[in-house]
């Protein structure tokens, strides 16, 4: 029996827990149309709202245990960013591979072409221990024939005191010219999961953890 029953990640302050196809991202879009008048600009922050909707119908359509995202307009241009954890279980007498996961997830179907630039590492979480993470920029589909390239950072955390249930800390940007500051970021964010009991206290971080 698990003694993990909740979880914590810190989200920064510019994220919130909300519908990204709500009336706060319908007034940054509007703002944000508003900031250019280059036609491919606008078309450009008109894609990226539209890949905003696809991505929480997604979350929702796979039961993300939590949904989060940001859409902000700075002077040097628009930043968005979206962040879910999923609940994954592996069938019995099974591990969980990247197929196992793509099918769980919705990440990827069948015949989805695999990201030349994807990585797979274990890193060392702080307050969990080693997990398991896959970077790529993969393409999401808005529609049978137009896709969007996000930056993407899935996270496995194993549950402690389990062997087939996992958490999956996902992270994607449709920012793609700041790579290595999204990815920064997205591992900074990661870096703040913690297990927790049902009395609220953090689980200690496993030794040798992993998937």
């Amino acid at each position: 029996m698990s003694t993990a029953q909740r979880f914590l990640l810190d989200i920064p302050d510019q994220w919130d827990q909300f519908d990204l196809g709500g009336e706060e991202l319908a007034q940054v879009r509007a703002q944000a149309l508003a900031s250019t008048d280059d036609p491919r600009a606008k078309a450009e922050i008109n894609d990226m709202f539209r890949q905003g909707r696809e991505v929480t119908r997604a979350a929702r359509r796979y039961g993300a245990l939590l949904a989060s995202g940001t859409a902000t307009l700075y002077p040097e241009g628009l930043f968005m960013a979206y962040g879910m954890v999923f609940a994954v279980t592996t069938p019995a007498g099974h591990e969980l591979t990247l197929p196992v996961l793509s099918a769980q997830l919705g990440i990827s179907s069948a015949t989805a072409e695999v990201p030349k630039d994807r990585v797979i590492t274990s890193v060392q979480v702080p307050h969990v221990g080693h997990a398991a993470r896959v970077t790529g920029t993969e393409v999401t589909r808005l529609t049978a024939d137009i896709g969007v390239k996000l930056l993407t950072m899935h996270t496995i955390l194993p549950v402690p005191g389990s062997t087939q249930d996992f958490l999956v800390v996902t992270l994607a940007s449709p920012n793609l010219p700041l790579k290595n500051e999204v990815y920064d970021l997205f591992d900074a964010i990661t870096g703040t999961f913690r297990f927790l009991t049902a009395e609220g206290e953090q689980v200690p971080a496993q030794a040798g953890s992993g998937t």
